[in-house]
């Protein structure tokens, strides 16, 4: 007896009801995922990471470097108020210097003719006789400095006058400037030559005596010499040096050209706290002297800034 088997057909052709293929109606398909993982277009959007951290780096730095100083500067301004308010104080307190050289703030490039001018120009003279000496000190400091640091022979012919001048003090100069030049305005661009011309002289022919004696081999294979010399090898090697001595230099020119135009005369800061000094303007002399520490603040910080930028492309590590 045999048994016959019937086989159904099944039709290949979907139903209606069957025409959704599992991938797209399954709970867990790739298509469910990502329309529930796709925000709504009201949706709000949330603050990225880096915004984040760079405000919060922005805050950190206003409250290391900003917050402090301002405290500290807070608590002398209140020490100053309290010291100097008191009966019989010699010295004006810190609001009567407000009050008293208020003109002096709000107007400091006005112009009466001859000395009678603003802070403001005031300043600018004295800057424009430190910009002359100090460029002349810095052309010669560092033609000096390369000479002592490079040849040995320069070295013990100079460096001892240099050590021997550089202790005079800079009024020591006036009078010999003076009488030399006949004239006050290029007798304080000498006491600024020579007052800043020291450490320059010093910090580069230190920094040109430690280069590196690998610079120098290279320099020699490559056959370096002269000015392409100085300036692919030398410059790069002793630049940090170098510019330690300009920071020096330049804090010395600022001091210099206060001190001479005292004894010199005519339009500057010095000559300015002078003259303020014998009209008993004491308060005068505490707002110029505030614009002094600032202006040589900002010189320095220039400096420095300047020296930053030129190491780091002169590099030769």
């Amino acid at each position: 007896m045999s048994s016959t088997i019937h086989l159904r057909a099944v039709s290949s052709k979907p139903t209606p009801e069957s025409s959704t293929t599992p991938l797209e109606s399954g709970a867990g398909s790739p298509a469910s995922q990502i329309a529930a993982a796709t925000p709504p277009e009201d949706a709000p959007a949330a603050s990225t990471g880096p915004e984040k951290n760079l405000a919060s780096r922005v805050g950190e730095a206003l409250l290391h470097h900003l917050l402090p100083p301002i405290i500290v500067l807070t608590l002398l301004l209140g020490i100053w108020e309290i010291l100097c308010s008191q009966p019989g104080s010699s010295l004006p307190s810190f609001t009567q210097v407000l009050s008293d050289t208020r003109e002096l703030i709000l107007n400091p490039f006005y112009n009466n003719g001859g000395n009678d001018v603003g802070l403001g120009w005031q300043i600018l003279a004295s800057l424009e006789r430190v910009a002359y000496g100090y460029s002349l000190a810095v052309i010669g400091g560092i033609a000096l400095g390369v000479l002592i640091g490079q040849f040995s022979w320069a070295m013990k012919g100079l460096d001892p006058i240099f050590q021997v001048l550089r202790t005079v003090p800079p009024l020591a100069w006036l009078p010999l400037s003076l009488a030399g030049f006949q004239d006050s305005h290029p007798s304080a661009i000498f006491v600024i030559f020579i007052t800043a011309i020291w450490p320059i002289i010093i910090n580069t022919s230190v920094g040109v005596r430690n280069i590196p004696e690998d610079y120098r081999n290279v320099a020699r294979v490559i056959r370096l010499k002269g000015v392409r010399y100085f300036w692919k090898i030398m410059l790069p090697a002793a630049a940090p040096y170098i510019f330690s001595g300009l920071r020096i230099g330049v804090g010395l020119s600022w001091l210099a050209i206060v001190a001479a135009e005292m004894l010199v005369g005519g339009v500057g800061i010095g000559f300015f706290i002078w003259d303020a000094w014998n009209s008993s303007l004491i308060s005068d002399i505490i707002l110029a002297l505030i614009y002094v520490g600032i202006v040589g603040f900002i010189l320095d910080r220039m400096v420095a800034y300047l020296g930053r930028v030129v190491t780091r492309s002169t590099s030769a590590s």
